[in-house]
């Protein structure tokens, strides 16, 4: 995916106070003062996290509690499959309902700023009723430093800041040493070709998505006990900068008056931001793929979680989710994994002439035997 070529820093930035034409008491002529009350910009929190950290449950709990607040949504998935927006939508708020809900699948939003997430922040802000706020989940694969860039662009700035990142951690993968490099398989791999250069790509994913927060919510600390969890938090404050704020939740629950309102403008401070793609002109993500498994219908759902946790085991997948369809059930499964730890529960009727089906989003790292895995999963 291509990037905006123009680097933000070259940016020339309007003047923050609004032009008004006025018509000259003398002479009767046009001429152009300035009110010098600031225009208000729209706050825009930015949510970023690794796959099935708590992102899409923390907006939901966010909608759920939005105490009378416009929040416009902008979900960003990676995979063909838009699990996420459809478990939002699925939410029967207001601010799950269409038109406040901006999907962007298939990719990764810091990858493709000047394709997607330009015009989708065109369509929100030329709306004739703009949302007070607006919240971006990112894609779990996504470095938040480009897309925080991108408020930089003159269009965008003028009308918008970055209230605050917030960086989404799952907890018990922390624990479990899932973001940790292996030292002895990236000297292996050193020492096999001179030319290489293997830092491992979930810490550097990890480390960048700590190092542009401006608030850590260290999530589903129900499932860790107490020495665990504060060996967690003193992994975590070693990784942000000071002033970061840390926060402990389970099921991604917060009140809204913490998470938003932080004023960070993190815009405007992006080199006390540091991203190990710093030096780079763009940057992919070859290091990941996903790829869907279509199934029949389910008649065990923990049959089928039994499986997926296997070969999640075997193959050691990053995640799984999506829905299946169980006969003799009026409602959709959801199935949700991260790593070996699988869930499953039905969250809605299936929809008059909505074809009832069983897909899931299979991610990992590049060179998963994609026939293997669904052989394992389909049983």
């Amino acid at each position: 995916m291509r990037r905006p070529s123009t680097s933000p820093g070259a940016l020339v930035v309007r003047n923050p106070f609004a032009a008004t034409p006025r018509r000259n008491a003398v002479n009767g002529d046009d001429v152009t003062t300035f009110d010098k009350t600031p225009i208000k910009k729209i706050p825009a929190t930015v949510i970023t996290g690794f796959l099935g950290a708590g992102k899409t449950t923390l907006l939901r709990n966010l909608v759920e509690r939005a105490g009378g607040r416009k929040i416009a949504l902008m979900i960003n998935e990676f995979g063909d499959l838009g699990v996420d927006g459809a478990l939002l939508e699925a939410c029967g708020l207001p601010g799950c309902a269409e038109g406040e809900l901006f999907e962007l699948a298939n990719g990764c939003i810091c990858c493709t700023v000047a394709d997607d997430f330009l015009p989708t922040m065109r369509a929100i802000l030329d709306r004739p009723d703009p949302p007070d706020h607006i919240v971006i989940e990112t894609s779990g694969l996504a470095l938040p430093k480009p897309l925080v860039q991108a408020f930089n662009w003159p269009e965008v700035r003028t009308r918008v800041s970055v209230d605050g990142v917030v960086a989404v951690i799952d907890a018990p993968a922390v624990a479990e040493g899932r973001f940790a490099a292996d030292p002895a398989a990236i000297e292996a791999q050193r020492l096999a070709d001179d030319n290489l250069d293997h830092d491992s790509p979930l810490e550097e994913l990890y480390e960048d998505q700590l190092a542009c927060a401006d608030m850590v919510l260290i999530n589903k600390t129900d499932l860790l006990d107490a020495v665990e969890l504060e060996r967690v938090v003193a992994e975590v404050a070693g990784e942000i900068r000071p002033g970061v704020i840390i926060m402990r939740t389970q099921h991604g629950r917060i009140a809204p008056e913490i998470l938003l309102g932080l004023g960070a403008a993190a815009e405007d401070d992006l080199a006390a931001r540091p991203s190990h793609h710093d030096d780079e002109d763009d940057h992919d993500h070859d290091d990941f793929e996903s790829f869907i498994v279509e199934l029949g219908p389910i008649t065990e759902p923990a049959a089928l979680a039994r499986r997926i946790e296997e070969a999640a085991k075997i193959h050691d997948i990053l995640r799984v989710k999506g829905f299946a369809d169980v006969p003799g059930k009026a409602m959709r499964l959801v199935i949700q994994g991260v790593g070996r730890r699988i869930q499953h529960y039905y969250d809605r009727d299936w929809r008059p002439g909505e074809t009832r089906a069983t897909q899931l989003v299979v991610i990992g790292q590049t060179g998963l035997d994609r026939e293997a895995v669904h052989a394992a999963i389909g049983g």
